[in-house]
């Protein structure tokens, strides 16, 4: 039981309500590669570290409108991700 309190209290100092949400709607969704790519975002490790770059790209590619909509919420660790913009 105190693996789960610790676990619990640990997640929120991690990541934002809403960042955690988007990741369980992700594999709620069967979208369990997209669901890795962001919780290394979130937790703040770059991605390309753990993914090969044509997985990532892909991953990026079909999954450009929701980073837009995320942006805003993952400012604080922008510079842990490489510049999608070459990605057009």
């Amino acid at each position: 039981m105190n693996y789960q309190t610790y676990s619990h209290n640990h997640r929120h100092n991690i990541m934002t309500p809403e960042q955690f949400n988007e990741i369980t709607e992700a594999i709620t969704n069967g979208r369990y590669s997209w669901a890795c790519v962001l919780i290394l975002r979130y937790i703040g490790y770059n991605p390309i570290h753990y993914i090969p770059q044509r997985t990532y790209s892909r991953l990026i590619q079909k999954n450009r409108l929701l980073i837009t909509n995320t942006s805003h919420q993952n400012i604080n660790n922008s510079d842990h991700y490489p510049d999608l913009s070459s990605l057009n």
